[in-house]
């Protein structure tokens, strides 16, 4: 008996222990996956290390090559509008107010839609903003160049505005998450230099297109194809060229790891390794997003809710933050100085053939004498009122004059000169020093244009007025440097919409002005300029520098 006790007892103490044995046990697996975790963190990367890693090759040149023909195609689609109104004056019956809608509307198409574009962008994707616009855009382009009268063209430039602002914003955002803080201002500053090149080439198609001598009778459609109207669909051409581009160029890497798509952004970090070189398989562990919270992913779950009111609010919350304390100063600054900016290079722009013609009638009629530039406009404009009081029928220009080609020629040959200059100084300089020069120097320039008395020294200055453009890609690079991944392209919609409504606002208010008080004109954007020129010394550092700062001291608390 009593040995049975102590049998019983053995077993159970046996059991008890076996029973001891199974905490312990998990208890070793438990610690076996935190140290798991613990080593796959220690291991992790984070994003731009991981793009570091896929060096600096074919690829990128092949996303900066198309980068910057996207650039040039927004340029060629608003501003030919400047190259062929004059010309087709008779066909499409135009007035000076209908001048001014028509050099305005594909500005309102960007306006009404920026921000449409912007939420999609940094909610679906970059690419699938971009490729569709792009050729959609051209589609639109070529039926508009067959376009009877007035209001249809007005429509149809219209919805090639909205078309248009897809990819003019987007792009920024699009080449900036290829490449690392060391290589993006560089490539953002050479996507803008072939920009420039498409620029410089404008005055060349106008040329080679506007003045030929022939014309496409339709009557079928009851209309005479001319010159111009070819011109119409060669400008819109690079957008096509982009848009089938697009298709063998992937999604943005750093938006996929933005949305958790871990696998995806590995495929597209490999591809671009393959392209620039990379002979073995590029080895990436877990990816850290150097931006990106907990209340990121869960405004990401948010974001699948369906129905319109969803879609409103989701869109309304992409917004808010850009007002919000945290970036409330870098928005208002960045949208004011774009206002100011379009105001000039793309209002004031649209009526650069009209003087820069009227000064070269005046040079040509009076050999050997001067005359302030505002005083050569307001006799041009008497001399047009003469005619109309007179009934004296005024031909229909066929043609543009030559002295419009040469000054053009000339700010475009200068534009890629400076931009050639900011491409190799743009790592060295900060952005904000470049702004603030070349704001202050063009809006000298502009003022001194008007109070000089001579006529050729003041068509130059007035020329050298519109290089203040080049800031426009300066600031863009400087803004997506500003905000992070899940905001970036709908802050760099959101600046460039006020900057179309400075374009808007600069060709009408300019073509009000410019007739009766030239001087104004020049005074109210100068001015205005300067004064931005001051709030850009305000700018904040850049928040790639600080996400950079904090994941570094995130990683040493905690190895």
């Amino acid at each position: 008996m009593t040995s049975s006790k102590i049998n019983e007892t053995k077993n159970a103490s046996d059991d008890g222990a076996s029973e001891n044995l199974l905490p312990i046990q998990t208890s070793n697996d438990s610690t076996k996956t935190t140290n798991g975790k613990l080593k796959a963190l220690e291991e992790a990367i984070t994003f731009s290390e991981a793009l570091e890693r896929t060096g600096y090759g074919k690829f990128n040149y092949l996303v900066i090559i198309v980068a910057g023909l996207i650039l040039a195609n927004v340029l060629l689609e608003t501003s030919a509008v400047a190259f062929y109104m004059p010309v087709a004056h008779c066909d499409l019956e135009l007035t000076n107010f209908r001048k001014g809608l028509l050099s305005a509307i594909g500005y309102v198409g960007m306006i009404i839609s920026s921000h449409l574009w912007g939420f999609l962008a940094d909610t679906k994707g970059r690419k699938r903003v971009i490729k569709p616009t792009l050729i959609a855009g051209f589609v639109v382009t070529v039926i508009s160049s067959f376009a009877m009268d007035f209001w249809t063209m007005l429509c149809l430039r219209l919805i090639n505005g909205i078309f248009v602002s897809g990819a003019s914003a987007t792009v920024y955002a699009y080449i900036s998450e290829f490449h690392t803080d060391r290589t993006r201002s560089k490539a953002m500053m050479i996507a803008s230099f072939i920009f420039a090149i498409g620029a410089m080439f404008m005055p060349f198609l106008s040329f080679a297109v506007i003045n030929r001598e022939w014309s496409l009778p339709l009557p079928f459609m009851g209309l005479v194809y001319k010159p111009w109207r070819l011109f119409v669909v060669v400008c819109g051409i690079p957008g096509l060229v982009c848009g089938i581009a697009m298709y063998f160029l992937p999604e943005s890497p750093k938006f996929l790891l933005s949305i958790n798509k871990q696998e995806e952004t590995k495929e597209v970090l490999q591809k671009m390794y393959k392209v620039n070189g990379g002979k073995e398989k590029l080895v990436i562990p877990h990816l850290l997003s150097e931006e990106d919270t907990d209340e990121d992913v869960e405004s990401s779950k948010n974001k699948k809710s369906y129905g319109i009111l969803s879609f409103l609010q989701t869109m309304w919350n992409q917004t808010v933050p850009l007002f919000q304390r945290k970036y409330l100063r870098s928005t208002t600054i960045v949208c004011i100085t774009q206002f100011w900016l379009y105001v000039i290079t793309n209002g004031l722009y649209m009526w650069f053939p009209y003087i820069i013609n009227a000064m070269g009638e005046f040079m040509k009629n009076n050999p050997g004498k001067n005359e302030y530039l505002c005083e050569i406009v307001y006799y041009k404009n008497e001399h047009l009122n003469e005619n109309v009081d007179n009934s004296t029928i005024i031909d229909c220009p066929d043609k543009l004059e030559n002295t419009t080609y040469m000054y053009s020629l000339l700010m475009e040959i200068i534009y890629v000169s400076t931009y050639a200059v900011i491409t190799v100084i743009i790592n060295r300089v900060s952005k904000k020093c470049i702004m603030v020069i070349m704001i202050l120097s063009c809006s000298s320039c502009g003022l001194a244009a008007i109070w000089l008395p001579y006529t050729s020294i003041s068509a130059i200055l007035y020329v050298l007025l519109f290089l203040v453009g080049i800031s426009i890609n300066v600031l863009g690079a400087a803004t997506v440097d500003l905000y992070p991944t899940k905001l970036r392209a709908m802050a760099m919609c959101v600046s460039l919409m006020m900057g179309r409504i400075g374009s808007v606002v600069g060709t009408n208010i300019v073509g009000a002005l410019i007739a009766d008080s030239c001087e104004m004109t020049f005074y109210i954007s100068c001015f205005a300029m300067l004064s931005c020129a001051i709030l850009i010394l305000f700018l904040p550092r850049s928040i790639t520098t600080e996400t950079t700062a904090t994941t570094k001291a995130t990683t040493q608390e905690n190895p």
